[in-house]
């Protein structure tokens, strides 16, 4: 999940409506009337949840045509798969694809309230400690501000900074490397050695690799990256070095899951009646590889906003996931999103991710 994000944040502005090549045909082929009333028909489900008629479309001031013109412009919106049409009502709600169109073309850009903008002034003013109690306060808070489930996948473990790092003996030919993370987190490493190599040379290596190690990204001192200054012991420098390789290694399953945080979760019960749709949600949640896998997709394809069917998960086909990177000094180094229906109000969504994205983005600048 890295890459540069100057801006990358406020990109929650809807995609002019142009004729580019990735656009499809039909949606050139939208009018500006069939694109206000479906505008005027998610806008209304969103907020009521209720099928939309076309007597309700025509009072919005913003389609003003008759309400025959406005049956026949949603009967034709329904043949091309913006709309449908449940069996039980005579009104008609939004398909993903109505949604992708309205994101991507008619959502438009607003600012976050005044007291929501509040609530995240007062938050950050206050978030400080260790990165993983942010993380975690970070996720709460972004449920709240849009009553979803919220995600925040931080830095992955070889951007974090070392706090401190120690070497010591575990058996005679088995040392163990400790690093401790300025998130909090703890990593340990084995490191096969030689029998004969004196504990006084391994306090020395230790020494030396807290030292050198604090204060550094871990990606700076694997093997591969900022070459160190030679100690001047042969043996020594050996020591650092088995200790440098092992930091190559991929993180332990159970760090790598311990590092997503989700918060709100239980909001999800407020939006889905099936028992079993708030299983099956609350099931993807609790898998962070998929979580993180989800994230990271939908910014790989260099949107913000999936839905529904985009995701390839069944279990989501009636969610929404709206993501932003956040990071330092220009570098995406993490994603905050949020899990909800695809029933949700996108202009505020994207405008509290993008928002508190960029607050994120400040503070990890100042640590």
């Amino acid at each position: 999940m890295t890459g540069k994000i100057a801006g990358a944040v406020s990109e929650h502005d809807p995609t002019p409506n142009d004729t580019s090549a990735g656009e499809s045909q039909s949606a050139r082929d939208l009018d500006d009337r069939k694109a206000a009333i479906l505008k005027a028909v998610v806008t209304d489900y969103v907020q009521t949840s209720v099928p939309v008629g076309s007597s309700q479309v025509a009072r919005d001031p913003t389609v003003d045509v008759s309400p025959a013109t406005v049956r026949a412009d949603m009967a034709a919106l329904e043949r091309d798969g913006y709309l449908s049409h449940p069996h039980t009502s005579a009104g008609r709600v939004p398909t993903d694809k109505g949604y992708r169109f309205f994101v991507d073309h008619l959502a438009p850009p607003l600012p976050l309230g005044a007291a929501q903008q509040e609530q995240v002034q007062e938050f950050f003013s206050r978030a400080h400690g260790e990165l993983e109690r942010m993380l975690a306060d970070t996720s709460r808070l972004l449920a709240e501000l849009t009553d979803t489930a919220a995600i925040v996948v931080p830095p992955a473990h070889e951007r974090l900074v070392v706090r401190s790092a120690l070497l010591t003996r575990l058996s005679p030919h088995v040392a163990l490397l400790v690093l401790v993370y300025s998130n909090g987190t703890i990593d340990r490493r084995s490191i096969a050695i030689d029998e004969n190599v004196p504990d006084e040379d391994l306090r020395a290596a230790s020494n030396y690799i807290d030292e050198h190690f604090s204060g550094h990204p871990a990606q700076q001192l694997s093997s591969g990256g900022t070459a160190l200054t030679p100690s001047g012991r042969a043996e020594l420098d050996a020591l650092v070095e088995l200790a440098r390789d092992v930091i190559d290694t991929p993180l332990s399953l159970d760090l790598v899951v311990d590092q997503v945080f989700v918060g709100g979760a239980s909001r999800m019960l407020e939006h889905f009646e099936a028992v079993e749709q708030v299983r099956a949600v609350m099931s993807i949640l609790e898998q962070s590889f998929v979580v993180v896998s989800l994230l990271r997709d939908v910014l790989t394809k260099g949107q913000r906003v999936s839905i529904g069917s985009e995701h390839g998960l069944e279990s989501l086909a009636e969610c929404s996931l709206v993501v932003a990177p956040f990071g330092s000094e220009g570098e995406a180094v993490g994603t905050i999103g949020i899990l909800g229906p695809t029933r949700m109000d996108y202009p505020q969504a994207l405008a509290a991710v993008a928002v508190v994205g960029q607050r994120l983005s400040r503070e990890l600048e100042n640590e």
